[in-house]
């Protein structure tokens, strides 16, 4: 990661593609300019996907904004107490992702933040690799049902992620993507690599299982069941054999 100043904050990046990235360059409305939105996705707010000019070749990126949740939603929706710039939201989870990424981890490539300050207070952005051609598991899950390697598979890469001590502070089935049949972890924020014990890594699992049960009861199509769950535990314990 390499950081330059900007007039309030600084800009990080990672590959040198980025180096040229502007303030400009975390708006959609600069994207927008450039006609090169070409999709988006809602949560709880839209995160934005943007087509790169030629000497990027032609790669698409995710444009996420940094916004509140919970009850700090009700007096700011997304300033956040600056502390240090390595405990800011954006950096943290853009250095985060580049050791992963390095280290051969299953996560998107991470390109560049921007942390902008204002008195005591900062807000940020992020900007990532889009996976090719992945959707996250709800939409897979939405029209297709997962065979039961790929569930296996899938328990062998969050242990992989556990046994390396990466703690993924909100492991959701949207936050899983699938492409090719290969399963990648995106959404790193409050994210950290602590040491490995079983007791935060089954936490993690069951927040996984209540998110799944989430969907289903909004979606009732969704192709998943106890069994599905219980292949999913059978990959993990091969690598990670804790009590569950």
């Amino acid at each position: 990661m390499q950081v330059k100043s900007i007039s309030n904050g600084v800009i990080a990046w990672c590959p040198s593609s980025a180096e040229t990235l502007t303030v400009d360059s975390f708006t959609v409305e600069y994207w927008q300019s450039q006609n090169a939105v070409v999709g988006q996705s809602k949560g709880r707010y839209t995160t934005w996907f943007v087509q790169t000019g030629a000497e990027h070749q032609h790669q698409q990126w995710v444009l996420r904004h940094y916004w509140r949740g919970g009850l700090m939603e009700k007096f700011s929706r997304d300033a956040y107490l600056y502390t240090g710039l390595s405990r800011t939201r954006a950096y943290a989870e853009l250095a985060l992702l580049a050791q992963l990424y390095q280290e051969g981890f299953a996560v998107p490539n991470p390109i560049a933040a921007k942390i902008e300050r204002f008195g005591l207070w900062y807000r940020a952005d992020i900007i990532i690799e889009r996976v090719d051609g992945a959707k996250d598991l709800v939409a897979h899950l939405a029209h297709q049902a997962m065979e039961s390697q790929l569930w296996k598979k899938l328990g062998e890469t969050i242990a992989k992620f556990h046994l390396r001590g990466v703690y993924h502070a909100d492991l959701n089935a949207k936050n899983i993507l699938i492409s090719a049949e290969q399963f990648y972890l995106i959404d790193f924020d409050r994210g950290e690599i602590k040491s490995p014990q079983s007791k935060w890594q089954q936490a993690n699992l069951q927040r996984l299982l209540r998110s799944f049960n989430k969907e289903q009861t909004k979606l009732s199509a969704l192709q998943f069941n106890r069994q599905n769950w219980q292949q999913l535990l059978d990959g993990y314990q091969t690598l990670n054999p804790i009590d569950l």
